[in-house]
């Protein structure tokens, strides 16, 4: 190339990079936050004036504060393949927990960031299958170890620092009052078991990795995409005593709930002031939320033990608690924050669930499906950004795993219908905005749009019944389990 036209080159990407610098278009790092079986009233931001997470309470008023955010299962596993997938859990057989595992023929977000060239990391809690085929070294034991095989490192992700299931929120080695063996501490990262005097809060030493992980993403120049998955306060519930000092008067039981959620807001925290100082805070999509409502009853034990601790929980004003499909099993407390793009202070009462997570990344990415499986999720991209937003596509549930829970509902706007397949019940709807708590059934007063809506949902199960029976891809094998849909399929 001759002198003239290398400067012309010169010339051109020079006056390329001021135009997409002027356009904000350097691709974001990406990063998901998501804590276990927190309540939508169990943070500051919604309310809560016992709490102390002033982190979270900033990153809320950083960012967008959202009131109607849904975690779409009622439970662990299956809010965790939404995330990863944008398709329902059911369509490949992942209703419950510790049924079935991710697929391998599934579209990952990790994968989608991957293609696009971004270094993908995972640090916490998976819970999507299981880190190694030997029985005696899994946590969930038995021949599940086998069939679950389904680690992080083969569904996308680059770097991985990871437990199959959950561990106890402080010393995680000490089993002295564990009860249930799953709850075992094993690290694995890419394959290979990570041995350590693992001491202190859970959640520090999956943040130690994870903002590891971040620095060595920027020194070497690449975007980065990770999955920070918290272990509080999902039981085995502890904190330690400077914690639990927060809460002096509180019984001891809730000292170590509050205080496992303020460790958890300590970390975030501390995330955010690291990015800050590798320069990268401003371009970073920040995404935090819970995977559903909070355990157990609401009445604690009186005497604290690291499992019956956890139901300190609020849900809230909402009805229910985790799994169940009224709002206080499913509607989650969530911020997003992106300095570079999202107006600081906002409040959106628009519904928006898990299930958008992949779409929206995609869209930010510019990249296109390979091939026409249903993606039960829709882009909020355009909501982040501050444009205008309506949503195109209802939130679908669906969970067999309480008999006092409506076994599917159907989210459009601002209306939830409610249906039992398997056992008796009437059919309800409900309007979330003036009805949040879901106390009156208004479907005798709306009896054509329930009608409209029942129609849908039960069209929305059939689809998802031929995603489960016949698979959407090459390759798929049908695992775990499909509900019921008894006598309302007709």
């Amino acid at each position: 190339m001759n002198i003239p036209n290398r400067l012309c080159w010169v010339a051109f990407w020079i006056c390329a990079l001021a135009v997409f610098g002027a356009r904000g278009d350097v691709r974001p790092n990406i990063i998901f936050l998501m804590a276990d079986d927190l309540g939508f009233g169990d943070v500051g931001f919604n309310g809560n004036s016992l709490i102390k997470t002033p982190n979270l309470d900033r990153m809320a008023a950083d960012g967008i504060r959202f009131t109607r955010f849904y975690s779409v299962g009622p439970v662990c596993s299956p809010t965790r393949a939404c995330v990863q997938t944008g398709r329902h859990c059911m369509r490949f057989g992942m209703i419950n927990v510790n049924v079935g595992k991710l697929p391998a023929g599934e579209i990952t977000i990790a994968k989608i960031c991957k293609s696009m060239g971004y270094t993908t990391g995972h640090f916490g809690k998976w819970h999507l299958g299981t880190m190694t085929r030997d029985a005696d070294r899994s946590q969930v034991r038995g021949a599940r170890a086998a069939e679950g095989y389904s680690p992080p490192w083969e569904r996308g992700y680059d770097t991985t620092f990871t437990t199959e299931t959950n561990i106890a929120t402080w010393d995680p080695l000490d089993y002295t009052d564990l009860r249930i063996p799953k709850h075992s501490c094993r690290f694995w990262s890419n394959g290979e078991e990570v041995k350590g005097d693992w001491k202190g809060s859970s959640e520090k030493i999956i943040m130690d990795r994870a903002i590891s992980f971040a620095k060595d993403a920027v020194a070497d120049g690449k975007p980065f995409m990770a999955t920070v998955w918290f272990y509080g306060p999902h039981s085995p519930v502890r904190a330690g005593k400077k914690l639990r000092d927060l809460y002096p008067d509180q019984p001891l039981g809730r000292q170590h709930y509050l205080g496992a959620i303020t460790a958890i807001d300590r970390q975030v925290g501390r995330l955010r002031a690291e990015l800050d100082k590798l320069g990268t805070a401003d371009n970073t999509l920040i995404f935090f939320c819970s995977d559903n409502g909070p355990e157990g009853t609401g009445t604690p034990e009186p005497d604290y033990n690291p499992y019956g601790g956890a139901y300190y929980g609020s849900a809230g004003n909402f009805r229910g608690r985790k799994r169940y499909l009224y709002n206080g099993g499913v509607c989650v407390p969530a911020v997003a924050i992106w300095p570079d793009v999202i107006e600081p202070g906002r409040t959106v009462d628009t519904a928006a669930c898990t299930l958008d997570y992949l779409p929206t990344v995609a869209a930010l990415l510019g990249y296109s499906m390979p091939d026409s499986r249903p993606i039960d999720g829709t882009s909020i991209l355009a909501l982040l950004r501050g444009g205008p937003f309506k949503r195109t596509k209802p939130i679908p549930f669906a969970s067999k795993l309480r008999k006092d829970s409506p076994d599917a509902t159907w989210i459009d706007g601002d209306y939830k219908f409610c249906t039992n397949l398997t056992h008796a019940g009437a059919d309800a709807l409900y309007h979330l905005h003036d009805d949040p708590g879901e106390k009156s059934n208004i479907l005798s007063r709306h009896p054509d749009l329930a009608g409209r809506m029942k129609k849908q949902l039960l069209d929305w199960i059939e689809s998802a019944r031929h995603s489960y029976e016949h698979g959407d891809y090459p390759g798929y094998e049908r695992q775990g389990s499909f509900i019921n849909s008894g006598r309302n399929t007709k």
